[in-house]
């Protein structure tokens, strides 16, 4: 439900444990998350446990250092509270390219500000701007062969900025390689 169909992929997110006084831990510190992978649904298993992934449940998958912080590791589920915040993020924005020479992609990663990219245009050295299509999550596609063109990036986050990046990738890069631009 709040993956939204991989769009909030790159969203932070505060949580804390909430009432429950054996699981929560004292003073109910919280943690930053990044949304960073869908929770498939399960409709075999009831709601109430196993099922927590199912339409329209609400739930956070945490690594177990990140529920270290909020609650004791000898509890399972704990309920939360959460709420959207700003991605405070080290260096610059990471574009990973992938792909062959007729179809192109690139990941997203390290966005700062809302964290959540709603567009990306991708531009060579012998094309204009071209508009990228969602692939799923923050994995942006479009068929067109860009080897052996320097590479600039348009990215627009879900509060309406747009930052580029300009020339991020040398002519001579390579599929699987990722290369650092400007950040928010």
């Amino acid at each position: 439900m709040l993956f939204n169909r991989g769009s909030t992929c790159g969203g932070c997110f505060e949580l804390r444990c909430v009432d429950h006084i054996l699981w929560c831990l004292q003073g109910s510190p919280s943690v930053i998350l990044t949304a960073t992978d869908f929770c498939p649904p399960n409709f075999g298993l009831p709601t109430d446990y196993g099922g927590w992934c199912n339409f329209p449940q609400e739930h956070f998958e945490m690594s177990e250092a990140a529920f270290a912080e909020i609650a004791g590791l000898h509890a399972d589920i704990v309920p939360v509270q959460y709420r959207r915040v700003k991605c405070h993020r080290n260096g610059g924005m990471r574009f990973t390219v992938s792909g062959n020479s007729h179809y192109y992609q690139v990941l997203i990663t390290n966005v700062g500000l809302d964290g959540e990219v709603v567009a990306v245009k991708v531009k060579g050295s012998r094309t204009g701007w071209i508009p990228m299509a969602r692939n799923w999550g923050q994995i942006w596609q479009c068929n067109i062969n860009l080897e052996g063109q320097p590479l600039s990036f348009e990215v627009t986050t879900s509060s309406g900025k747009t930052l580029t990046s300009y020339n991020v990738a040398s002519g001579n890069w390579r599929f699987g390689q990722t290369f650092e631009g400007k950040q928010f």
